[in-house]
Parts: C-alpha cells; sequence; structure tokens
C-alpha cells in the first residue's frame, strides 16, 4: 500500500471538506444565477445539502465503495451530490451531457454505477432509451421537475424527495460523520472516464491520496488564495475542472461561480472577473479572435492605438530589466488601451491564467501576456490527477510546458515517450488490469507523449500514435503544424494527414463567427455553414492562412492540399470531445473520401 498523505490532519478529501464546511460556516462558497440575479450559498449550504444526498443513497442502499454516476450540466446539485456520494462512502463518476443515450448506457454498466442522477428530462430520456442495457441501476435521480409535473415511473425519482428522504433518516448526523470517518486514502474518491480518442473509454481510478497530493503540491507552484473568484464552465466529468472547481476550493476557500451555460461563458467570465483563470487552447483561441476581430472593425485610429499598444506590451514582457523609458511607454499605453481590452474580456483582476489539455501556439501566449494577460501552459492527464508538470510566474519558458510538479519524477524513455512516477499517478484502471499493466510498468506511467527535457523544462513534441511517417520516411509530429494553423482567427481545428503518404495534407474546420464577419465584411454571398466552406474567397482565406504557416516549415512538413470539413461539428458529434478537440481516429475514418480526394 502506498504511503499515506494528509492535509490539515485529513487524509480523505471528505474529511477536508467537513472540517472547510464547520470553519468557513456561512461565508459564500458558491454562486449560481437565478432569474438573471448572482445568488450565494454557503459553506454549510454545501454540507447540508450534500448530507442530505449522501444520506438520502445510504437509505436507498449505498455501500462503501460503489459507483454513482451524475449526467449534468455544471450547477450547484452537481457538486452537493459529488461530496454527498463520496461522504457517503461510494465512488463518484461524472458523464458529459453531451454523450448519446448508447454511450451513457456503456459508461453505466462499465463503471458498475448503482445509482445515476440526471439533469432534467432531456438527459432522464437518454436513460429511458436505454434502460434494459442498465439493468445494475437500483433507482435513477432527476434534478429538474420542469417537464416531468405528470411522470412517473417506479425506477425514477426527484432530487427534492432523495433529499427529503436523507433528512428524515434516523441518526442521520451520527451516520453520516460515521461513514466520512471511516474513509481512508487509499480509496477511490472519483472515476474519470478518458475521452476514448484511442479507443474504448477507460475509467481512470483517482484515490483521495492523489487528489490531496496534488492540492499541496499544486498549491506550492500555483499560488491560490482564499476568497479569490472563479468561474466553472469547463465540463465537471473532466479531471481539470474537477481538479479547479471542487478539489482546490474545498482546500484554500475559493469562491466558485457557475457559469450559466457554455454560451454565456464570455459573458459570466466579464461579469466574475476572476482572479485566477484555467481553459482549454480552444476558449483562448476565441478570445484572441474576438478581440482582433474588433480591431480589424476599428477606426484608423484605433488600430493605430491597438497596435501601439500590444507592440509597447510586447517589448516590456521581452525586456529582462525594462528601462524607464520603456516603463513609462508601456504603462501609458496600459492605461490607454490594455486596461480597456482587458475589462472587456473579463481579465481585470487575474493574477494567473493557464492554458491545458491541448496544445497551443506560442504565439497565443505572447499576445496574451503582451495585453498583460498572465497566461501559462501546463501539461497533465486523468492518470496524473490532472497535471504533471507547468509553466509558473517564477519559471517560465514559451513552448514548453513547464517544470514537473515539486516530489514527482518525469524522464524521457529511449524511444523518446515521457514517463511519469509520483504520489499523483492514478490507481489504474476500473476494470481493467489489463490496460493499466499497459500504461503503468514499474512504476512508471507511460503516457503516450513524445517530449523532451531541457535544464528541467519539458516540452511535448506529440502523441507516439500520432507521429506521422511519410512514404518517404520523415518522421513528422502533426500537433505544432496544427497549432499554428489554429493560431488563425479563421480556423477552429485542424488534422494533418500523412501517415505512409507521399506528402502531407490537412483537414480544416474554419471558425464559423470569425468566418462569416469576414463574408459579411468582403461581400462573400452564402446562404449556410456548406456554402460558407465552399465558397471560392473562403477558400481562398484559408489558403492564405496555410501558405504563410508552410513558410514556417520545412518542405517535407508543409502542407501540399487541404480540404475544408462543411460540417459544423460540436461536442455531441463522435468526433469531438467533450474539451473541443477533434479525435484524429474519427474524422480520418469518417472524412476518408476527402482525404483521398486530396491524394
Amino acid at each position: 500500500m502506498a504511503q499515506s498523505f494528509e492535509i490539515n490532519g485529513c487524509d480523505t478529501l471528505a474529511k477536508l471538506w467537513r472540517k472547510a464546511c464547520r470553519e468557513r460556516g456561512s461565508g459564500i462558497a458558491h454562486r449560481e444565477k437565478k432569474l438573471g440575479i448572482w445568488q450565494s450559498y454557503s459553506w454549510q449550504d454545501w454540507f447540508d445539502g450534500a448530507r442530505a444526498i449522501g444520506l438520502g443513497l445510504m437509505e436507498l442502499g449505498l455501500e462503501r465503495g460503489q459507483v454513482v454516476s451524475i449526467l449534468s450540466e455544471d450547477r450547484l446539485e452537481w457538486l452537493h451530490a459529488d461530496l454527498g456520494i463520496v461522504a457517503a462512502g461510494g465512488i463518484s463518476n461524472g458523464i458529459y451531457t453531451t454523450d448519446s443515450a448508447s454511450q451513457l448506457a456503456f459508461l453505466v454498466e462499465d463503471s458498475e454505477s448503482v445509482f445515476l442522477l440526471v439533469e432534467n428530462d432531456e438527459q432522464l430520456d437518454k436513460f429511458l432509451a436505454e434502460r434494459e442495457a442498465m439493468p445494475g441501476l437500483k433507482k435513477v435521480i432527476v434534478f429538474e421537475r420542469k417537464g416531468l409535473r405528470d411522470f412517473s415511473d417506479p425506477q425514477v425519482m426527484f432530487l427534492d424527495e432523495l433529499m427529503a428522504l436523507g433528512r428524515a433518516a434516523a441518526d442521520g448526523e451520527r451516520r453520516f460523520d460515521q461513514r466520512i470517518d471511516a474513509g481512508s486514502g487509499d480509496e477511490i474518491r472519483m472515476l474519470i472516464y478518458t475521452s476514448g480518442t484511442t479507443g474504448v473509454p477507460k475509467g481512470a481510478m483517482i484515490s483521495h491520496r492523489n487528489v490531496l497530493f496534488m492540492l499541496d503540491r499544486g498549491d506550492r507552484v500555483l499560488e491560490v488564495q482564499p476568497g479569490d473568484e472563479q468561474l466553472c464552465f469547463l465540463p465537471l466529468s473532466h479531471i481539470l475542472e474537477r481538479l479547479i472547481s471542487v478539489e482546490m476550493p474545498i482546500y484554500k476557500g475559493v469562491r466558485v461561480n457557475f457559469a450559466e451555460s457554455p454560451e454565456t461563458v464570455f459573458d459570466n467570465l466579464r461579469e466574475i472577473s476572476p482572479h485566477a483563470f484555467t481553459a482549454v487552447p480552444r476558449l483562448w483561441e476565441k478570445l484572441y479572435s474576438a478581440i482582433s476581430d474588433q480591431r480589424r472593425e476599428a477606426t484608423a485610429i484605433g488600430r493605430f492605438a491597438f497596435d501601439r499598444a500590444l507592440r509597447a506590451g510586447h517589448d516590456f514582457q521581452a525586456a529582462e530589466s525594462p528601462g524607464l523609458s520603456l516603463r513609462l511607454r508601456h504603462a501609458l499605453w496600459d492605461l490607454l488601451v490594455l486596461k480597456n481590452l482587458r475589462d472587456l474580456i473579463g481579465m481585470r483582476r487575474v493574477r494567473r491564467a493557464t492554458t491545458g489539455a491541448a496544445p497551443i501556439a506560442p504565439e497565443l501566449i505572447r499576445w496574451f501576456n503582451a495585453l498583460g494577460v498572465p497566461l501559462y501552459e501546463g501539461y497533465g492527464m486523468t492518470e496524473t490527477t490532472g497535471i504533471i508538470s507547468v509553466n509558473t510566474p517564477e519559471k517560465s519558458q514559451i513552448g514548453s510546458v513547464g517544470a514537473p510538479l515539486p516530489d514527482t519524477e518525469v524522464r524521457i524513455a529511449d524511444d523518446g515517450e515521457i514517463l511519469v512516477r509520483g504520489p499523483h499517478v492514478f490507481e489504474g484502471y476500473w476494470k481493467r488490469p489489463e490496460h493499466t499493466a499497459e500504461d503503468l510498468r514499474d512504476g512508471w506511467l507511460h503516457t503516450g507523449d513524445r517530449g523532451r527535457l531541457d535544464q528541467g523544462m519539458l516540452t511535448i513534441t506529440g502523441r507516439i500514435k500520432d507521429i506521422i511517417i511519410t512514404a518517404g520516411g520523415k518522421n513528422i509530429a502533426p500537433a505544432e503544424i496544427e497549432s499554428r494553423l489554429k493560431f488563425s482567427p479563421y480556423i477552429a481545428d485542424a488534422v494533418v494527414i500523412g501517415d505512409k503518404r507521399k506528402y502531407l495534407t490537412c483537414l480544416i474546420m474554419i471558425d464559423r463567427d470569425n468566418v462569416e464577419t469576414w463574408a459579411q465584411r468582403h461581400q462573400v454571398p452564402f446562404s449556410d455553414f456548406r456554402s460558407l466552406c465552399r465558397a471560392e474567397a473562403v477558400q481562398d482565406l484559408v489558403g492564405g492562412v496555410v501558405e504563410a504557416v508552410n513558410r514556417e516549415f520545412a518542405q517535407a512538413e508543409q502542407i501540399k492540399y487541404f480540404r475544408l470539413i462543411d460540417v459544423m461539428l460540436s461536442a455531441d458529434d463522435e468526433e469531438l470531445t467533450a474539451t473541443m478537440k477533434l479525435k484524429r481516429t474519427q474524422v480520418e475514418n469518417k472524412y476518408s473520401d476527402l482525404i483521398d480526394s486530396m491524394y
């Protein structure tokens, strides 16, 4: 058994959470919008709600070590259910709302979930459509009654009924505390299913010990302060959002604000103006695109001021020891332009911004730094409880993913694969010892990523399985080419093709909003997304981006032809992960005819 790990005398997250709730009491833990108004909820509210849910599940028969799945968008009830499950000795398993009914059935059965909590009638319909494929479920609990007033099913109940059952439980407070006290650090805190980009999704078992170690070491490199405001908007089924919106707030007393929906993230960002903000590259790309588009729409004087301000920001950031003249020039342009731009995107108070979960163009990091938004790239996996390495204010190198966490080890295997060892490495895959044995060997996690270490800083060069070997024998990592393409405000995503072929080609997904705006401004006629993609002017626009990127690479690494994916993809499509990354294998299979047309 691995060595135990404690924070504030607590060896499980449930014990740390109970201690935090008791100490912070009426202090604000969460905010959520109701009818357009931000409502506040205390730590005591969190404890009371989670206890009612946990006791309700115990009354229904939840036993220690059993799995309970949650299918919901980010909201207060998600966190209440999550900690209620864990405090009652269960294992919490989040499921993406974009998953289909058949995917839900697979995840529920694979995880051996005994209960399923769903958000609303839309998510309940997925269960009803595949009920027979989930025979192990004892009960389904629905958060919202809207649209289900006359609904009745013996296997389905509503959250308020579950909580009433918990509140009425005999000797409930003592029994709930006993469940928390009986927990140990080597127990599984949660299952996080991998995205399935390289096969069937696997449930990574994250222990309480993994989480507590990550909280302690993570806080050492990326400072979090009590009372910080932050925005919860990535799916809580994702390890990164769970870490920053559930685990870290428990440890540090951060106030979590729930975005109303994925569509309102930018509005909510401006309203909250968080002190720390973590997002996937796609969001940073969209922020960059929005500001770049506004610059193009500005007057000549406005564009001049924007360019001068950004140049001052670049010069200031690049200087190791800026002189008085540069400091004054930067201060002037910051006052006149940059400060207003940070206000515009909700970054007025941000001390530290972080990006991860996918590659990001180094130019994008430099651009945000020049704007006055300190953006740092990190690297992690579900299997490492979210973080392997990260750039910090004290030690940063653009283009790298930073230094490994303190008290962890990273080394590069002979074939270039990144290997990781430390207390943050997961306990293995649920019910899949053969896959665990493949990825965990002699205590080292084999990440599947290629990289290099240079003076303690880690750089990712691509996925081992994604390395392209052309017909001419040239080894090419597509990730860097793809990230350069995505730096353009007109390109949302790209997949470089060329394995065992004579030359490289590329499938490109355009940024709909920016390209539509460009087309309207240049009087390019189109009727829908498909006709927009097929417009000759749009093809030329994207072709210009490809040509510019090609000039940055050697001839064998240049893209000879490209095709636009003329279907608007979303996370509901199997070609995209929940964090909006194209799944290379699925895309190559689905668009094989389009690819063949380039050869």
